[in-house]
């Protein structure tokens, strides 16, 4: 049964909450909500295949953990536990000597996240219980170097990457960055810790659950 969830407009500008969620707060104007079809389309009997839109690669700080992820659908959710849930189970991963903190962020993850191609760009929306941190070139700000590292609370969702802005990307230089290779393609999500400038963990790598979301140039 889909199941739609109703846009309610909080008291920040340019804010929306996808449901009311006691004890949300606020954390950036730039995040905002969209109206989510809670289903995945893959569950549609009537989906029709197309070429891939993107790789999702999950990491365990400088560790991949199973294979790549090919997403066809127009959304997939991609979780720990979700019940009758269909997408990308992280909880199915396994990976020996697993340390005590990654453990414990993994069990933050829940119902984890709905990534979804729009007209206008890729959304995700955070279905867990605890903030993810997200990171990719069309959330910088140009020309700086600062690594620009966004803050999205559980219920709301952000525009993780913007295909007009990246057009516009792809005739700048191409940039140095100290935590690996620059992909004006990717974006990187981690589950419940921050990373950057204003976190202890400076690297994408110091994580311990993350998501690389390799999109793919065809759109």
């Amino acid at each position: 049964m889909l199941r739609v969830l109703t846009e309610v407009l909080s008291a920040t500008p340019g804010f929306r909450q996808a449901w009311t969620y006691p004890g949300l707060v606020s954390n950036s104007g730039e995040v905002s909500a969209k109206s989510w079809l809670m289903t995945d389309a893959s569950t549609s009997p009537d989906a029709v295949k197309r070429s891939h839109w993107c790789n999702v690669a999950y990491w365990e700080h400088r560790t991949r953990v199973g294979r790549l992820y090919t997403v066809y659908e127009q959304s997939v959710s991609i979780f720990y536990d979700l019940p009758q849930g269909n997408g990308f189970c992280l909880g199915q991963l396994n990976l020996e000597n697993r340390s005590e903190t990654v453990r414990r962020t993994r069990s933050k993850i829940g119902y984890g996240i709905l990534l979804s191609k729009e007209p206008d760009g890729v959304w995700a929306y955070n279905r867990s219980e605890h903030p993810i941190f997200v990171n990719s070139p069309t959330l910088d700000i140009p020309n700086c170097r600062t690594l620009i590292v966004r803050k999205v609370m559980p219920g709301y969702s952000i525009k993780v990457f913007d295909y007009e802005k990246s057009c516009l990307l792809q005739h700048t230089a191409d940039l140095d960055y100290a935590d690996g290779p620059y992909d004006p393609n990717s974006v990187r999500i981690s589950f419940a810790k921050g990373w950057g400038p204003c976190y202890s963990r400076q690297f994408i790598t110091s994580c311990p659950c993350w998501l690389e979301i390799l999109l793919s140039n065809n759109r």
